[in-house]
């Protein structure tokens, strides 16, 4: 089981101190991985939740803290498929290098309206739009002259260089729908879970990515099963995941990788006790939680 764990991202406690203070620890303490997620905008009125109101961009937060860390992973959970592909390619090679190979870049279809209205992008038929982005994605990562004729996107004949070193970031999809796990496991490195997964559920879900993985011939061991481990601790345990103590949660953790989860990270952005506090508070209640979680 790898352990990561998200920066501070969303609210108050997203400091650009408060960042770097968890991205250092947590290289420190040997986790795995630092994680970021995306919220374009927040429409006025939504009830989606306090969450995603004032959400740091995923990759300028990523390459900040690329630069005061050295071997922990980059990642982010997820990135939607509503940008343009080329543009987002370039980012994600650029952040690969300077970064020395630590990326990995999740993808979801999106499903806020609003943002695809922002973006100016139907929303019909986005999983052949996210299909296609992969596909875009892959030939501007390892294709000499990239030409690409689709339905939703169309490169000249080009080159899209440097690519990344020292190879293309790893590649993750998102969903819980059965066609988006089969789609999961013909395109992507790995699947992530969205932070409303049902984490009962999630030993069925594995199972079907593998049943597909066989059917395909895929290497059913270089593919991971990545959980956004929305984390709360408190005094007493709860029912739910990753909930209660820290002997419950690295309990939860441990049942989790009985299940065939190979990564999870623990975020507290989720848990809005800790980016509703003063920053100061908020910061010392993460590195507690750095500390007692740490693989």
């Amino acid at each position: 089981m790898r352990v990561g764990f998200a920066v501070p991202q969303s609210g108050a406690w997203a400091t650009p101190g408060n960042m770097r203070r968890v991205a250092v620890r947590a290289e420190e303490l040997g986790y795995a991985e630092l994680w970021t997620f995306q919220r374009l905008l927040y429409p006025v009125g939504h009830p989606m939740g306090p969450t995603y109101r004032a959400v740091h961009d995923p990759l300028i937060t990523l390459a900040h803290l690329s630069a005061v860390t050295g071997r922990i992973g980059l990642g982010v959970a997820v990135l939607n498929a509503y940008a343009q592909p080329v543009a987002l390619a370039k980012q994600l090679a650029t952040l690969q290098t300077l970064s020395g190979g630590r990326v990995t870049a999740g993808l979801g279809l999106g499903w806020l309206p609003e943002e695809f209205a922002a973006a100016g992008v139907d929303m019909a038929g986005r999983g052949r739009r996210g299909e296609e982005f992969v596909e875009v994605l892959r030939a501007a990562w390892q294709d000499d002259v990239v030409a690409h004729e689709g339905e939703f996107y169309r490169v000249p004949p080009a080159h899209i260089d440097p690519k990344p070193e020292p190879g293309p970031p790893r590649i993750l999809l998102g969903g819980t729908a059965d066609v988006a796990l089969r789609r999961a496991a013909r395109l992507a490195d790995g699947w992530v879970s969205s932070s409303r997964e049902d984490l009962s559920a999630i030993a069925g879900r594995i199972a079907l990515i593998k049943d597909e993985l066989a059917a395909a011939g895929r290497d059913l061991d270089a593919f991971r099963f990545v959980v956004r481990g929305v984390t709360r601790v408190r005094a007493a345990d709860e029912d739910r995941p990753l909930s209660g103590t820290y002997d419950k949660i690295r309990r939860d953790v441990a049942e989790l990788a009985g299940k065939g989860v190979t990564d999870v990270f623990h975020d507290l952005n989720f848990d809005r006790e800790i980016p509703e506090s003063d920053p100061k508070e908020a910061l010392r209640r993460a590195e507690e939680a750095l500390e007692a979680l740490a693989p």
